[in-house]
């Protein structure tokens, strides 16, 4: 088991541990997330940890849930079991929301330093679902990294990396093939001791193939794509791997779905967010109004329409999002407020 600061301790956790002021409590990392239960490493070693109701009664009005990645409290209780007292803040997380239609988030990864964008270059590449991922990752606090795998199935690697040069503006771009090891290099220099990596993508981008090439072992089950190009899911739950050098990677089940919990898109859409500085409204919407220089560059082709449509379509989700989520906290923390009331009115009493 590796020591704290292989795991990413450091100083500023430390203190914030101190801060927590409660006796018999010991700092551990979430590593693998289970039902109904957490993998914890810790200095003791790997504990089975459990989350107390509490914190759940908390997540009602917008507490969080511990995530892989999290830096967490626990006391130990018999042999290797656990109990997660308390999560420590957050540096960076990667959050959607639920799939389905609740209004409830779900963090894929905490306190990670870059994550791995994947894409496939094959039948199944899109531009506007790598939209999607990197306005995601921006809006996490960690650094997006895009990866375009399956480099020798395309026909034309630079034309399809200048593609997404064009809507990951300013993102580091790397074209790699897990089967002849082509741009892994370059990769590589992102993952340095201590530092975690988060890898993102549909099924059957490769993340798992990646994974057990970059550790150089096989740590992970992989699967052929099925006949139709569709992936298959060899990863079933979220893991924390710490590779022979010192990284630490996060390894995802394919996500069928990323829809956004939160945030700004100016990161992620920087090129329209300048554009509109000139829009002669401040309130521009980009849809009809006069003097808009949005559209003027969709008509002069300084800009794609599609992209702009991503934007729209964005901006409309995380307004839909906000809404849900509103009346969902008001109605938690009504219902809350009468609960401690009824609470003081027996105490009350005589």
């Amino acid at each position: 088991m590796p020591v704290l600061e292989e795991l990413g301790w450091d100083a500023a956790w430390a203190s914030e541990f101190e801060r927590l002021e409660k006796d018999n409590l010991i700092p551990a990392r979430v590593a693998a997330q289970h039902r109904g239960s957490f993998v914890v490493w810790s200095e003791g070693g790997e504990l089975r940890a459990k989350t107390p109701g509490r914190l759940y009664y908390a997540h009602d009005v917008g507490a969080p849930l511990p995530a892989v990645g999290d830096w967490v409290a626990v006391a130990r209780s018999s042999g290797d079991n656990a109990t997660i007292s308390a999560i420590l803040g957050r540096r960076s997380a990667f959050v959607r929301k639920e799939a389905g239609r609740g209004s409830e988030e779900q963090v894929l990864a905490a306190n990670v330093d870059a994550a791995f964008l994947l894409a496939g270059l094959d039948d199944d590449f899109s531009l506007r679902r790598l939209e999607r991922y990197i306005a995601t990752a921006w809006e996490s606090g960690a650094e997006p990294v895009v990866v375009l795998t399956k480099a020798d199935l395309s026909p034309d690697v630079l034309a399809a990396v200048f593609a997404v040069e064009s809507v990951a503006i300013g993102l580091p771009v790397h074209a790699i093939s897990n089967v002849t090891g082509e741009g892994l290099e370059a990769v590589e220099t992102h993952l340095r001791p201590g530092r975690t990596i988060v890898l993102l993508g549909s099924s059957g981008v490769g993340k798992s193939t990646l994974l057990n090439r970059l550790a150089g072992t096989e740590l992970m089950p992989t699967a052929e794509v099925a006949a139709d190009g569709t992936g298959r899911h060899t990863t079933t739950h979220r893991e924390l791997v710490l590779l022979p050098n010192g990284a630490l990677v996060i390894d995802t089940p394919g996500l069928r779905e990323l829809q956004f919990w939160e945030g700004d898109l100016s990161a992620a859409f920087e090129d329209i967010d300048e554009l509109a500085t000139e829009c002669r409204f401040r309130d521009c919407a980009h849809v009809t109004e006069p003097g808009c220089a949005v559209l003027a560059a969709v008509d002069d082709g300084r800009l794609e329409l599609d992209r702009l449509r991503s934007w729209r379509k964005f901006q409309r989700e995380l307004e839909s999002i906000a809404a849900r989520t509103d009346r969902r906290l008001h109605v938690a923390r009504k219902k809350r407020w009468k609960q401690m009331a009824q609470v003081a009115r027996q105490k009350s009493r005589p």
